[in-house]
């Protein structure tokens, strides 16, 4: 098969590789779409200590099942389409069986710890796979991991109607933490300097947007979340909560990057900090709401590229310039006019 291999951080190729083989209680998948995200830029950097190079990058996809494994088959069928929770605990120690898997010791991940997604084939626990509504695109099923964690963290928050949210940045992972928040009866405001993704996130449903932190007039808020990854987009967010409001840093800040947060004293200060990134119970959840149309993915999906230009998926990420960008192992048996450019922002 064909797959995106990183050596070595920095070093990146597209080429063959042996064909996976589904051990027990696995199944194989053919890919049928894989989202890039922050995560395989900071593999193909070097910035994650728990890689073991070299490795098959990806982790948001969806794909038809090919291959059972001994087990697999009281569930699965080959032709099953699925998407795949990529999270891998241990399941035996004191944290995942008190449902605290992301303190797993142990844990890993497909596309992290384990071959991934940006292949035509990828192997994977049958118990991780959810099967696909027939109404439901590759594109979508692909969606429902950052959807997941985007509920996880609303989750987590416990946000209630009527609490007031500020958002920092119309990337796909902001504007999929608005559309959860919005399903909560929260009002979100939504901070981002493009004016374009700003009619986006309206359309989304939003309360209300601004261009920057300073334009939304000293309000302050129930809850904060930061999703650009920029010290100072977490200053501000912190900034506008309430003394017992919290804030999420949902960005990932570059491993130099340094963030004052003590702007009162600290006897005054009851706000909690928090970095979820975690799926955790909330995938099955996400794909639901995908399926039903209840969060609306199809807007921030902006290119589709062939494995082969794996490289210039990873840049088009890395640049923030476009929402999610999806690798299609099958892009040349596609129409390629739909292929190339998803349309986005507002379909």
């Amino acid at each position: 098969m064909r797959a995106a291999v990183i050596s070595w951080p920095g070093v990146i190729g597209v080429g063959e590789a042996p064909d996976p083989e589904p051990g027990l209680g696995q199944v194989v998948v053919r890919v049928r779409a894989c989202g890039v995200c922050g995560l395989d830029v900071l593999i193909a950097d070097g910035e994650l200590a728990s890689v073991p190079y070299p490795i098959v990058p990806g982790h948001e996809f969806s794909g038809e099942i090919v291959a059972l494994g001994p087990g697999a088959a009281r569930k699965w069928r080959v032709g099953d389409r699925v998407t795949v929770d990529p999270i891998l605990p241990c399941g035996q120690c004191a944290a995942c069986c008190s449902d605290y898997m992301m303190e797993c010791e142990q844990r890993g991940a497909i596309g992290e710890t384990v071959n991934g997604a940006f292949a035509e084939y990828v192997a994977v626990p049958a118990a991780n796979c959810y099967r696909m509504p027939d109404s439901m695109t590759w594109a979508q099923a692909a969606m429902v991991e950052p959807a997941s964690r985007a509920l996880r963290a609303v989750r987590r928050f416990g946000v209630v109607a009527g609490q007031r949210a500020l958002v920092v940045g119309a990337n796909a992972t902001g504007l999929l933490l608005l559309q959860v928040q919005r399903l909560s009866g929260v009002k979100v405001t939504l901070v981002d300097r493009d004016p374009g993704l700003l009619d986006l996130a309206m359309d989304l449903g939003a309360f209300a947007v601004a261009t920057d932190i300073a334009q939304v007039g000293g309000e302050k808020f129930d809850v904060a979340i930061d999703c650009t990854g920029d010290p100072e987009a977490m200053e501000g967010a912190f900034d506008a909560i309430h003394t017992d409001g919290r804030l999420l840093v949902f960005g990932t800040p570059h491993a130099s990057g340094r963030i004052q947060l003590a702007r009162v004293p600290l006897y005054d200060l009851q706000a909690e900090l928090n970095r979820s990134m975690a799926v955790l119970n909330s995938f099955g959840v996400a794909l639901e709401l995908i399926a039903s149309g209840s969060i609306r993915t199809d807007p921030l999906l902006t290119h589709a590229l062939p494995l082969a230009s794996f490289d210039e998926a990873l840049k088009l990420t890395r640049s923030g310039a476009e929402l999610k960008v999806q690798v299609l192992p099958d892009f040349e048996a596609l129409d390629p006019e739909r292929s190339i450019d998803l349309g986005g922002r507002g379909q």
